[in-house]
């Protein structure tokens, strides 16, 4: 069969150019590396999902290489790779039809509009490679709207310092909230912060033939049984196929994208589900296999004229990869400390949080001591969030301190009594701090020459380095979560920020930008120099901005759909 469209990946940034083509009328065809699963597949069952892994490939088949700093012993620093396979650092976030969207949290912040002129407004950092987006936020801002309407977004608007222009209020009312939301309001307000809700891509009523929220307490990292949580298969693409003009075809691993020689996309080569070679053509290619594996993909197609991989004469494939800056925290609510009532309020699960603090999205304080010195910086969001997880929650209960202060392993009635302590004594509010993961020459995909996958194909080899101010920025913000949590009369307060990546949130190494010399994609995330090929996964991301990406790597990916649906029109015609 002959296709318009070609998608390889079906995520967040491949499943709006699904939804969008197919309802134009062209026939879109979507390669996904992993199995089709639905609701009916999606358990809450921790053991499955957080311990096993089941979404994703087992590591001895499908790996990366990750290569870390070290230093020698004459303290000079060099960079070692070690398997993923052996270290167990997994990488994958879902190879599923929907990708990783089916797994997320859901927490939909919007970009603002500084996020697209980093440069323009702190200026350049030393050691970081800084670029302002070749787009505004105005243009960006339609196409929030969109996602909000289309995936189903609940939360309600609350003005605060940063708030970001916005032309409607959100389509579906909040979702349920646990009391400690107004405890969170209340110890804002009085220590002169502003908490705002969080909106969420969970849908707050039923509506688009999907189920709303159920409340089970289990959400992030686990598939939606209701169907209320906006991944890309349940939102877009089960719309799509039911059009008629979309063919999703799972199991299907790519492996190398052909071009001929003035560099035209000719065919798309991928392995089926019982490992055959085959071949698939289109008018219009998009790649949409989040970042590391979008980059390791174009890198591995190399044609006549791309000896370095496909758009690769640049040299910027696989450069300038994001992940995302900052930290966690906690503090410790025991039981004796509080009323009955306070104790009921705080035993409750199921609802959510959902509470933030944007106050320090820009930070504007003479005692930040930052890259540029000038206490001025772009700062982040903190969000904050119980975790159900009965077994995560238990680990760590089977040691205990002997009066010497020596650890030992608890057994029998000791371990019991441990474990009770733990879940019947106290509660853990934690929050996780965003900021900028500043874009590096230490941080980049490449091909390893020596791993292979299953199918004997290069792995992905990621240079993980970070900028330090990555770091300060996450400490600032941390001790600001820290002040709110003493306000609420925790108990251990505590927090740690790492340049460790967060795997769960990558983008870059396709930057878009309108200098074809510093950059993979043009502004409508086309390659510069293929003209049949778009990339819409979080790849063309330049900077990745101060909150999770799903929402603008969607928001984006709609937008790109307009200009593929145009580019189509026109060789139709």
């Amino acid at each position: 069969m002959s296709y318009d469209i070609c998608i390889i990946g079906s995520g967040a940034g491949a499943s709006p150019i699904a939804h969008q083509l197919a309802k134009a009328g062209a026939k879109v065809l979507v390669l996904e590396k992993g199995p089709w699963l639905t609701e009916k597949e999606f358990f809450k069952d921790e053991l499955t999902i957080s311990i096993h892994d089941a979404y994703n490939p087992k590591l001895t088949d499908e790996q990366h290489v990750i290569e870390e700093e070290y230093l020698d012993e004459n303290d000079k620093p060099f960079w070692q790779g070690e398997k993923t396979s052996d270290s167990g650092w997994s990488w994958w976030n879902g190879n599923v039809v929907g990708g990783s969207s089916n797994f997320m949290s859901g927490y939909f912040h919007r970009l603002k509009p500084i996020d697209f002129r980093l440069k323009s407004e702190f200026g350049a950092i030393p050691g970081a490679n800084i670029e302002d987006w070749p787009i505004s936020y105005d243009e960006l801002e339609p196409y929030y709207a969109k996602v909000e309407r289309e995936v189903g977004v609940s939360g309600r608007v609350v003005e605060h310092p940063h708030q970001e222009p916005r032309s409607t209020d959100f389509p579906y009312p909040p979702i349920a909230e646990l009391p400690m939301s107004s405890w969170i309001d209340k110890a804002a307000k009085e220590i002169g912060y502003h908490a705002i809700p969080v909106p969420r891509a969970i849908l707050s009523e039923p509506a688009m033939g999907r189920r709303s929220c159920e409340y089970s307490g289990y959400c992030s990292s686990y598939g939606c049984a209701s169907g209320a949580k906006g991944s890309g298969r349940a939102a877009l693409l089960n719309h799509a196929v039911a059009s008629g003009n979309c063919t999703i075809k799972a199991n299907a691993k790519v492996y190398k994208i052909a071009s001929d020689k003035e560099g035209k996309i000719t065919a798309v080569h991928y392995y089926d589900q019982v490992g055959r070679k085959k071949s698939v053509s289109a008018k219009i290619y998009v790649v949409a296999c989040q970042a590391v594996e979008t980059s390791r993909l174009l890198l591995a197609s190399t044609g006549e004229k791309f000896p370095q991989g496909l758009a690769n004469n640049s040299g910027q494939v696989g450069r300038n990869l994001l992940f995302s800056g900052g930290g966690t925290g906690q503090g410790d609510f025991n039981y004796s400390d509080l009323s009955e009532q306070k104790v009921n309020e705080l035993k409750q699960v199921g609802p959510f949080i959902n509470r933030a603090l944007q106050d320090w999205y820009q930070i504007a304080d003479k005692s930040f001591t930052g890259a540029n010195n000038k206490g001025q910086a772009k700062g982040g969001t903190i969000d904050f969030l119980f975790h159900q997880n009965p077994i995560a929650r238990a680990r760590g209960t089977q040691w205990g301190v002997t009066k010497s202060g020596d650890e030992q392993l608890l057994w029998g009635e000791d371990l019991k009594q441990s474990l009770k302590t733990e879940f019947t004594s106290y509660k853990t509010l934690r929050f996780e701090v965003f900021n900028d993961w500043l874009p590096t020459d230490d941080c980049f995909v490449s091909l390893d020459n020596e791993v292979t996958d299953q199918w004997g194909d290069p792995v992905a080899k990621v240079r993980i380095g970070y900028h330090d101010h990555d770091l300060e920025v996450g400490e600032y913000l941390s001790k600001k979560a820290e002040k709110l949590l003493e306000a609420l009369g925790a108990k251990n307060v505590s927090s740690s920020v790492s340049g460790y990546p967060s795997t769960n949130l990558m983008a870059g190494g396709c930057r878009f930008g309108n200098d074809p010399k510093t950059s993979v994609l043009n502004k409508n995330c086309q390659a510069h120099e293929v003209d049949n090929l778009y990339v819409t996964d979080g790849s063309f991301m330049p900077t990745g901005g101060s909150v999770p990406y799903t929402f603008t790597i969607y928001a984006n990916a709609f937008r790109v759909a307009d200009k593929i649906k145009a580019h189509w029109l026109t060789l139709q015609s």
